[in-house]
């Protein structure tokens, strides 16, 4: 059944590198909880103790304005296909935009993904696993290119324009620094 651990195991690291698809949850102190479907080739464990994932653009920009508010972050995969398994990791989360150095570095960890909005890094303090018993089978068909082919189409300049017409604010009005990103420290 479930265990908790102070670090990412080889083992896990492999189950981790295996999934389609991953969750972010993050919330302020008040307003609301937001959770996130994530995919495509944009998570990288670093070490036992670090992730790195990239954020594209969407429709929304929760994430980043609540890490803004509080660096609180979980991230969950569970197993579609094979032995069942939920996996969670809890830590506090920096983001970085294109103008900051930390961006720099990061971005080359990807493949080139037009869109890409902002990289995550989370120190995980925590790491849970269940046992999954519940979540259905699914099989994975592949990857949608719709976001990407969007991006590419609008080009840079447009993305940045949607970005400040779109991603500057959360759903309960708070700042995602994204047309003005702040620099973490």
């Amino acid at each position: 059944m479930g265990k908790q651990l102070s670090k990412i195991s080889n083992e896990l690291a492999t189950f981790i590198s295996q999934q389609s698809i991953f969750f972010v949850g993050t919330a302020a102190q008040e307003g609301r909880v937001n959770i996130s479907p994530k995919g495509m080739d944009s998570f990288r464990v670093i070490n036992a103790n670090k992730i790195v994932w990239l954020n594209l653009t969407g429709s929304g920009n929760e994430t980043a304005a609540h890490l803004l508010k509080d660096k609180r972050m979980t991230i969950m995969f569970c197993a579609f296909e094979g032995k069942p398994m939920i996996l969670r990791l809890y830590g506090k989360a920096k983001i970085y935009h294109e103008k900051d150095s930390q961006f720099a570095q990061l971005i080359t960890l990807f493949p080139k993904i037009a869109g890409s909005r902002q990289c995550i890094e989370m120190e995980v303090d925590l790491v849970q696993t269940s046992c999954g018993y519940a979540v259905p089978f699914m099989d994975f068909k592949e990857d949608r290119t719709m976001l990407q082919s969007w991006a590419e189409k609008q080009g840079k300049d447009k993305i940045r324009d949607y970005w400040v017409n779109e991603n500057t604010k959360s759903i309960d009005g708070f700042d995602t620094a994204i047309s003005n990103p702040i620099e973490n420290s």
